[in-house]
């Protein structure tokens, strides 16, 4: 019998406190079972590490790091995983039951995969998030493509091939990742399915993070300067 791969769901978090244990929770109770989780703590000053700690019982690993951003967070997490598959989720997101039981599923149905998308739905926290979670059959309108690091589900080779989330960004981090994932052509795939639900408030990262902008320019310049150099090395090489 063909053994079950490992998924190592990594959960970067500041100050997160009230939203991580219920990120957690809908990681543990995915329909795969197969998972390791890896939370790391990006320099919390609340308690967030008390509520990371007390899913140790339940396999849920803890690394506290000084405050560098989501991108060294999340790279630390891929680097004390163990897994054949990478995901990630934000602290204050949540996965519906079946999302790596499904996207796994594809995986096995072409081999050739590397990584596997699906859509999210945007939730306003409060009664709205609370109905949302609670109902997996969401209109298709209210779903958006969800190229978010929320959705994908990854080889670890793949990932290592694209290489690490830039630091020194407050935002655009995935963007800038995803932007070199597929300049490499890596080959991927956006399903029909609600992999992520994601809580909008008045604390998210775009919203604290309104004086860092200028992040999503420094990512197109670095998308542009790499596609212009490949089309040089192209011309040198005919």
């Amino acid at each position: 019998m063909k053994e079950s791969p490992l998924v190592s769901a990594i959960i970067p978090v500041y100050n997160y406190e009230r939203y991580l244990g219920e990120a957690i929770e809908s990681v543990l109770g995915q329909t795969y079972q197969h998972i390791e989780v890896i939370v790391v703590d990006d320099g919390s000053t609340d308690r967030t590490g008390d509520v990371a700690r007390s899913f140790a019982d339940r396999g849920v690993q803890y690394c506290y790091q000084a405050n560098t951003g989501i991108g060294p967070a999340r790279n630390k997490g891929v680097e004390l995983a163990q897994g054949d598959f990478l995901a990630f989720l934000d602290a204050d997101d949540r996965w519906p039951v079946e999302k790596t039981e499904r996207q796994l599923q594809a995986f096995e149905s072409d081999p050739a995969l590397e990584m596997v998308f699906g859509q999210a739905a945007q939730l306003q926290n409060g009664p709205e998030w609370e109905a949302g979670v609670n109902d997996n059959k969401l209109p298709a309108a209210g779903l958006v493509p969800g190229m978010v690091a929320g959705t994908m589900l990854i080889k670890r080779d793949a990932f290592s091939r694209v290489g690490e989330f830039p630091g020194g960004l407050k935002v655009g981090e995935f963007i800038d990742w995803y932007a070199r994932a597929t300049q490499l052509q890596i080959r991927s795939l956006v399903l029909p399915d609600l992999f992520l639900w994601r809580r909008i408030h008045d604390s998210n990262t775009g919203v604290r993070e309104r004086k860092s902008v200028n992040d999503y320019a420094r990512v197109l310049k670095a998308a542009l300067d790499r596609k212009r150099a490949e089309g040089r090395d192209v011309a040198k090489s005919s």
